[in-house]
């Protein structure tokens, strides 16, 4: 626990379609802190860039959120096209906050500690190109840092577009401490005067971010790696406001599996897409939480409340997090083995009948047989489909397939007739694995024949596959009737 002030952190994403998997990950990164330590998480949506606004996109986050289970103690309620606030400290939406950011904005320029400034676009882009033929950093150069208020005065009589800057302090340093990278110092001089109001009005991420975390009485600050940049702006406009910062750490990167920055492209599948994908909410959500994360005792496979349990600052790498789905498929995989065969079907059941191979009507015992078939196979429920297939469509596999190794078609078939033979005598009752699997061992051990002169003309000949589930497994599943029927089908294909 963080002292007696109780915590308090938000997850605020900018509206500009649906959540991907990096703002899942924030998302629950907030939400596992804020609960581990008793606290609060909030929701803020931070739409005041209102050129790469995408409508729907609000609700994407809040219904990605409730999906996630992740639910929110304050923050925006969406109803229809309605948006109302849950909370104390709304609005949680920036652009109906507005005159809030005007306000501050005013009360830093009127202390000196912004200023307005006239540039333009085409100067500030010519400033930047001789930056960079000069090789500096880009940084604004202060032209209209120390304006008089004449000069002030005449540039907005003569209409001339403005912004607020932040004035920054051009001497000694800026030092905080991240609660994932340990101390960390900035130069002031290298510091860019940033700009704070734009001219349409609208607050830049700078302003308002520190406007509101303060407002909404934010103890912790977790974000991504690239903001960290911006920190010292931000401890600057708490100084100047005179309050108290909040609490920073700043989380890793999602790296390529080849090195390199993930991009918005590389994560441009929602994190809704993977559900449709086919993998699970719970191995999705302990994917995320671990890019970075490392939990005592290496656990990688964790509910909700263990990830709450666990979840600890001090064990966020600060290296990268590598992003590879064979992680996310090995956890899902673990996840799908992990469900009974009831709980497994009933999840199975959307995908199958997606595809249109069964519809609403099929019977539930027969689906728990067939889809347990490949339960311990198939890494996520796309692949399911295709898995089991071949229970719905009776194959006609080619007679070469059909043949273990160098076994003749007329010895193969001599096997699989023995198999019927036997399976003809069992009662339907005893149809099952275990009846099925000792009474055709029975009758291979009899023969004297290798075993797999008979088991895998009898797999084939069932799913006319050559790798597939046990041909016990498929019998059953099967049942007595289908069984024999496709055994003696293969029967005649070996004849031809």
């Amino acid at each position: 626990m963080f002292g007696k002030n109780k915590v308090r952190v938000r997850f605020a994403p900018s509206p500009t379609g649906e959540m991907h998997l990096g703002g899942l990950r924030m998302a629950l990164n907030n939400y596992l802190f804020a609960k581990h330590n008793g606290g609060e998480f909030l929701l803020r949506i931070e739409d005041t860039d209102q050129a790469r606004f995408v409508p729907g996109s609000m609700r994407n986050i809040i219904e990605t959120l409730k999906w996630a289970g992740m639910d929110y103690d304050e923050g925006p309620v969406v109803s229809g096209d309605v948006v109302t606030d849950k909370g104390g400290h709304g609005p949680y939406l920036q652009s109906r906050r507005l005159d809030i950011y005007k306000k501050y904005a005013d009360e830093l320029a009127a202390a000196e500690h912004a200023y307005p400034c006239f540039c333009n676009a085409e100067r500030l882009e010519q400033m930047r190109h001789e930056q960079e033929l000069r090789k500096e950093p880009p940084r604004y150069d202060g032209r209209c840092r120390n304006l008089t208020a004449a000069e002030v005065k005449e540039k907005r009589a003569a209409g001339e577009k403005e912004v607020i800057r932040l004035k920054m302090p051009q001497e000694g340093i800026t030092k905080f401490t991240d609660l994932v990278r340990g101390e960390i110092e900035f130069e002031n001089k290298l510091i860019d005067d940033q700009v704070l109001m734009k001219s349409d009005g609208f607050p830049t991420y700078h302003l308002a971010v520190v406007v509101d975390d303060y407002l909404m009485e934010i103890t912790h600050v977790i974000r991504g790696e690239e903001w960290i940049s911006s920190t010292p702006k931000h401890l600057a406009l708490y100084s100047f406001f005179g309050w108290k910062p909040t609490e920073y750490a700043h989380m890793p990167l999602i790296l390529k599996a080849g090195g390199g920055k993930l991009s918005k492209r590389d994560l441009a599948t929602s994190a809704m897409g993977y559900i449709a994908e086919g993998y699970s909410k719970e191995a999705l959500l302990n994917f995320v939480a671990l890019l970075g994360w490392h939990p005592k005792g290496d656990k990688e496979q964790m509910t909700m409340l263990e990830m709450i349990a666990n979840f600890d600052l001090a064990q966020v790498n600060k290296a990268g997090a590598i992003f590879t789905t064979d992680k996310l498929d090995w956890l899902n995989g673990l996840y799908i083995r992990s469900l009974s065969h009831e709980k497994f079907a009933q999840e199975a059941r959307p995908f199958l009948e997606k595809t249109g191979l069964i519809d609403a009507a099929f019977p539930e015992d027969m689906l728990v047989k067939y889809a347990g078939l490949e339960q311990s196979r198939i890494k996520k429920f796309t692949e399911l489909s295709e898995a089991i297939e071949f229970m719905f469509k009776p194959p006609s596999p080619k007679r070469e397939i059909l043949c273990w190794k160098q076994q003749e078609p007329a010895g193969a078939a001599t096997r699989l007739k023995a198999i019927v033979s036997v399976l003809e005598q069992l009662d339907e009752k005893n149809f099952n694995v275990q009846k099925i699997e000792s009474t055709i061992k029975a009758t291979i051990a009899d023969s004297g024949t290798p075993v797999g002169e008979s088991l895998w003309p009898m797999r084939v000949a069932l799913s006319g596959r050559e790798a597939s589930p046990g041909p016990f497994e498929i019998a059953a599943a099967l049942g007595k009737e289908e069984t024999i029927k496709r055994l003696r089908k293969a029967i005649e294909i070996l004849k031809t």
